[in-house]
């Protein structure tokens, strides 16, 4: 299974939903990077997603965006694929 990166925040509920849903996928540990307690991280995760908000999520070297990206994702089949590694 690839790995799973998600800059968040503690009081994101996007954040909470995205992770209920890798994990019902079988996802067992996301690398969870708080931007709310080093800003240093935000600033890195603007740098490379071009966004500003959370989460932003990236499986293996893939930066899938957002929750509702996420779900758009999952809702085509292609989570379980990338997750996968495939």
């Amino acid at each position: 299974m690839q790995t799973v990166k998600m800059y968040t925040t503690s009081v994101c509920p996007f954040c909470q939903r995205a992770k209920q849903l890798l994990k019902a996928r079988g996802v067992q540990a996301i690398d969870e990077i708080r931007i709310d307690q080093d800003t240093a991280e935000r600033d890195r995760m603007m740098a490379i997603t071009g966004r500003r908000t959370v989460p932003q999520i990236f499986i293996g070297q893939t930066h899938v965006g957002g929750y509702d990206d996420l779900a758009a994702l999952d809702a085509r089949g292609g989570l379980q694929a990338l997750l996968a590694g495939e």
